[in-house]
């Protein structure tokens, strides 16, 4: 992984800007595949995207990509430091990461629907009141930048594994993936389980998009639990 970013950082700007748009098109098309597949094997109907649906996720993707970009920047400049070694750490980076990410997405998304921020950010994603995969990427482009900047702030604080790095940021798109499938793809038996019991599942986020006063966490209700916005 180390000799690939190496080679990368050889490439001129809008070289590396390229690659990170190839790159970010490839997340956001195995996103909305493996959504409609889940859709499909389910039996739910998959509604067709509209125009500015395809707009906006457009704009999405662009904006990651310069998130990425930046992100690779700092990095080549030597202000996020990352680790490539294979140890124990990747398991206690991951972790962190998770729980931070999801408490600060947790405070901002808070933020976001108790402000004026609602109105002129945040109703964008809220049209949708079944969610569909592509919603995961209907974003008010300013939204999207916060959430980035917030990846990236994370970033500047540690010496994180690039391994850990790798599986949140894939964890991520599957937590994005199933909390807007608009139905439960785990049966109730599993819910119930003590893992699944705090984790921020489809229902969960279903509930937020059809009561905006609760359920604001992504990836765990741990934080709804303690603030007391839990439904």
């Amino acid at each position: 992984m180390y000799f690939f970013l190496k080679q990368i950082s050889q490439c001129a700007i809008y070289e590396c800007l390229v690659i990170f748009l190839l790159l970010n098109l490839l997340i956001f098309g195995l996103a909305i595949g493996f959504g409609n597949i889940l859709l499909k094997r389910h039996h739910r109907q998959i509604k067709a995207a509209n125009r500015k649906d395809w707009l906006i996720s457009g704009c999405t993707v662009l904006i990651n990509t310069f998130v990425t970009l930046i992100g690779f920047s700092l990095w080549r400049k030597g202000f996020i430091t990352i680790d490539f070694n294979y140890t124990f750490r990747i398991i206690g980076h991951l972790i962190f990461l998770f729980f931070a990410m999801d408490f600060l997405m947790y405070i901002f998304h808070y933020v976001i629907h108790r402000t004026f921020l609602h109105r002129s950010i945040h109703a964008l994603h809220h049209l949708s009141v079944h969610p569909q995969p592509i919603d995961l990427f209907v974003l008010h482009p300013i939204e999207t930048i916060a959430f980035g900047m917030l990846w990236i702030g994370l970033l500047l604080i540690g010496n994180f594994s690039i391994y850990a790095i790798i599986a949140y940021l894939i964890i991520n798109v599957l937590f994005g993936i199933v909390g807007h499938l608009g139905f439960e793809p785990f049966a109730q038996r599993t819910r119930k389980s003590l893992l699944f019991r705090y984790l921020g599942t489809s229902t969960f986020h279903h509930k937020h998009h059809e009561d905006m006063n609760h359920n604001f966490g992504f990836y765990t209700s741990i934080w709804d639990r303690i603030f007391g916005t839990y439904r």
